[in-house]
């Protein structure tokens, strides 16, 4: 021990050589100005329009957070993680459901949508969440945090003044997982708010003290499929934590007197909503015993109606922990979920139930029931309506927290069913006054399908899940699937006669999304336009005058992302199937050349080939800047490669696709580098193949089953499938039911026919179902054990998707060298 510890010394002293396959902590590196300058560029405001649709907020957002901005103090509890210097999410995305309404805005500028004037709202070194608007758009309420915590403000719209509701008190800790409700909610009367306040007098956190034994588990013999989630609780040190940062207090404030009035008793609440009549409030808590292997969105919870005053009115369920599989998969909690205020006065409740105890396994003639339970909640529910299907959300979005799309009178809800095995789909229409009655069938549509997805309903923007309707008439907004790329739509559907009529959809060379329907007629709409050269600005449309307004002027940057052309290009797989991909040339590329390219893809799973061989995307959506990690690959473009952008990488067959996984995977890729070479854009071997986390699985697959790409980099994967013996993706199987799909699909179990350069990218603390960072890490063991041309970087503080700064210009810089040295002067 002591000759290898003089050796290594020496090494360090006088430049003794070390061998690459050595660790070692480096620096962050940075590519050339060129690409730091295209990561700069901050992205587009975000946009929020009043329910009454004359006034819209335009929030400015931050660019890339530092290294330093990841490297706060953080708690991992029960599969979120939280900020202990804010009481808040550890990570604040610009906006979404998740991060809980905390955001990384820098300013508001606040737009009178009817006289065009506009008034700009800022605070010191802000972190601006969304607004949340009162319902009579009189004002807004937004979080602003701190670095001593998370304040309450609200602004007036017709001064833009803003003003300070509380001090860094508001507990948002417990509303980071995507099943929760946010932390703050509006009362009928648009003066008071209801929000979760950090318990007065909480004290110190726990600190960890000396064990008084170990921390076990124990089965109780009941199978529990679970998949493996990430940054769960491991000790009961942990399980005091949770409960000190989760626990808050609800308070009700007066916006005008800024007088404060607890509500209810101090618990852990996935959600606390009002009743349209403002008599009840739809209570949900999470409690004991918490469970070491699932999140705190699967544990035990109490769901009770409460009065005006938080008193207990009735107890709607005791819901136990759910220990099933995956919801992607058709798998759902055994008892009732989903309970959601039909907006009525009276009030009532509507919930679904399964009859199938929540197995997709089991045979049944249904799978769900929909029941509704009226006010005074002293007699037994009535059954609504029962589907074949898995009822999943109204929306698009099959894991939002609304189940239920209501009509305005609130009178009908608009239930969704899917069969996840098929990917078909039905939208009915049932009476939610008279249980009794037959519901109506909207329309049945396969999710493959995307040329003819009917889109999406809209909804009043002041939440409840409402519709915005006319009379028997709604409105549907959808993305418009074509052979030449999506193109969105705003159409208007007649409950009666399910007959729908086009209002707007995207035309020529652009991509025009509907951001905002105005008003009941859908005269007026603010829509996000943008084309491959122009960034995206908001525009305000009035459909009856004609007539258009510009919302924002963003200049294309100086700094823009540069290319020669940009095409969408299609190809047939050896089978027949269609394939198609964006294809982009370098700068200054001049035709007959032949160039060095990058094929980034993420594999999907299909029922059918006709599905499967559609496009999705388009070619027109603006590719000046990046707008994450996973869309840095576009700035192999300033080191003079052709990039076959999202190349499709379809896996057909339902849910036993996976079956031919391997092979599927090696026609797609082979498809697409014979059109590369066909078109004459580059040599066969200077052919590099790149993706993230489904799309690194596939890399190293790729690699390891096929002698087509000359090297491959793969971001945040999972590499022995093994490892999620329960599932992944869209399998359903377990490993013990299919152990030959499980091993022929890991790259792990290949690792010997890997003959060329893969470098491996991983985030310290990613978080994402199934991709522990030991994935990486045994895999890089593996490669480097038979002597494979491999490398391993692990980045600190980055989750599944990288965010700092540091970060993305350190991969880039890595990536480029690499396939500089492996690709373009392959040997």
């Amino acid at each position: 021990m002591r000759i290898i510890g003089l050796i290594t010394y020496a090494a360090l002293t006088v430049g003794v050589f070390v061998p690459a396959s050595a660790s070692a902590q480096e620096e962050y590196r940075e590519p050339s100005q060129e690409v730091a300058a295209i990561l700069d560029i901050p992205p587009p405001p975000a946009a929020s329009v009043s329910p009454d649709g004359n006034w819209a907020v335009f929030t400015t957002l931050q660019g890339m957070p530092s290294i330093a901005d990841r490297a706060v103090p953080m708690a991992r509890l029960a599969g979120v993680r939280v900020n202990t210097a804010t009481n808040g999410p550890y990570d604040a995305k610009p906006y979404d459901r998740s991060s809980s309404y905390t955001g990384r805005g820098v300013e508001y500028r606040l737009v009178n949508l009817k006289t065009g004037a506009e008034q700009r709202v800022a605070l010191a070194e802000a972190k601006l969440g969304p607004p949340m608007w009162a319902p009579d758009s009189s004002r807004f309420a937004f979080l602003y945090t701190t670095a001593k915590g998370i304040e309450l403000w609200v602004t007036d719209t017709a001064s833009g003044k803003a003003r300070a509701l509380s001090g860094p008190s508001i507990n948002v800790a417990s509303s980071i997982a995507s099943t929760s409700d946010g932390p703050c909610d509006w009362m009928a009367d648009s003066r008071r708010i209801m929000c979760q306040f950090i318990p007065e007098n909480r004290g110190p956190a726990p600190e960890r003290g000396v064990p008084t034994g170990p921390s076990v588990q124990q089965t109780d013999g009941k199978k529990a499929p679970v998949w493996t989630f990430t940054n769960l609780l491991t000790d009961k040190y942990d399980e005091q934590l949770f409960d000190y940062y989760m626990t808050s207090q609800p308070m009700i404030v007066d916006v005008v007197s800024g007088k404060k009035t607890p509500f209810a008793k101090a618990g852990i609440y996935e959600g606390l909503k009002p009743s349209e009549d403002g008599q009840y409030y739809l209570s949900t808590r999470i409690v004991g015993p918490y469970s070491y292997l699932v999140p705190a969105s699967r544990f035990p919870k109490q769901v009770e109606i409460l009065s005006a005053d938080g008193k207990v009115v009735k107890q709607l369920a005791d819901v136990p922990i759910n220990n099933a599989g995956p919801e992607s998969m058709g798998w759902a909690l055994a008892g009732a979920r989903g309970h959601q205020w039909r907006p009525t006065s009276p009030a009532a409740v509507m919930y679904v139930e399964p009859l199938d105890q929540g197995n997709p396994a089991v045979s049944a003639d249904y799978r769900d029931r929909v029941m509704v339970l009226e006010a005074p909640f002293d007699s037994a529910p009535r059954e609504v309506m029962r589907t074949a299907d898995r009822i999943v959300s109204a929306s698009d979005d099959l894991d939002g927290t609304d189940l239920f799309a209501f009509a305005d009178n609130g009178q009908q809800a608009m239930v969704k069913q899917f069969a996840w095995a098929t990917r078909g789909e039905k939208v009915w229409l049932a009476n939610a006054m008279q249980p009794t009655s037959q519901p109506t069938l909207l329309w049945s549509h396969n999710a493959d399908d995307w040329y003819s997805d009917p889109g999406s309903p809209v909804t009043r923007p002041q939440g409840g899940a409402v519709l915005r309707q006319n009379g028997d008439w709604i409105y549907l907004a959808g993305q418009g699937g074509s052979p030449d790329g999506d193109h969105p739509f705003l159409d208007r559907f007649n409950l009666k006669t399910q007959k729908s009529e086009r209002l707007f959809a995207t035309s020529g060379a652009s991509y025009e999304n509907v951001v905002a329907v105005l008003d009941d007629q859908a005269k007026r709409l603010i829509t996000r336009y943008e084309t491959s050269l122009d960034p995206a600005n908001y525009i305000l449309r009035d459909l009856a005058a004609k007539d258009s307004k510009p919302l924002t002027n963003l200049p294309r940057p100086e700094h823009a992302l540069r290319y020669s052309s940009k095409q969408l290009v299609n190809y047939v797989r050896s089978d027949g199937v269609p394939l198609s991909g964006t294809l982009y040339l370098p700068p200054n590329y001049k035709k007959g050349n032949k160039v060095p390219a990058i094929v980034w893809a993420y594999p999907r799973e299909y029922a059918s080939k006709s599905g499967a061989g559609q496009v999705r995307g388009s070619p027109y959506t603006y590719s000046g800047r990046s707008n994450r990690v996973s869309s840095d690959y576009m700035l192999f473009l300033t080191q003079g490669y052709a990039v076959l952008a999202n190349a499709a990488m379809p896996i057909v067959g339902g849910l036993k696709a996976n079956d031919t996984y391997v092979e599927q995977l090696v026609a797609n890729a082979q498809a697409a580098v014979d059109m590369l070479v066909d078109q004459g854009v580059t040599d066969r071997k200077t052919v590099g193949v790149a993706g993230h986390s489904y799309g690194a699985f596939m890399t190293a697959n790729l690699l390891a089953h096929s002698d087509i790409f000359a090297a491959g980099y793969a971001l945040s994967g999972a590499y022995n499938r093994t490892l999620t013996p329960f599932g992944f993706q869209r399998e359903r199987r377990t490993y013990w039911q299919a152990p030959e799909v499980y091993q022929a699909m890991s790259p792990f179990m290949h690792v010997t026919d890997i003959n060329e350069p893969i470098l491996l990218f991983h985030g310290e603390i990613d978080s994402n179902t199934g991709t522990y960072p030991i994935q990486s890490q045994r895999f890089f063991h593996a490669l480097k054990g038979v002597g494979a041309t491999a490398k391993l970087e692990m980045l600190p503080y980055e989750d599944h998707a990288y965010a700092a700064r540091e970060s993305r210009l350190h991969v880039l810089a890595e990536s480029f060298d690499w396939f500089d040295q492996y690709v373009k002067n392959a040997k």
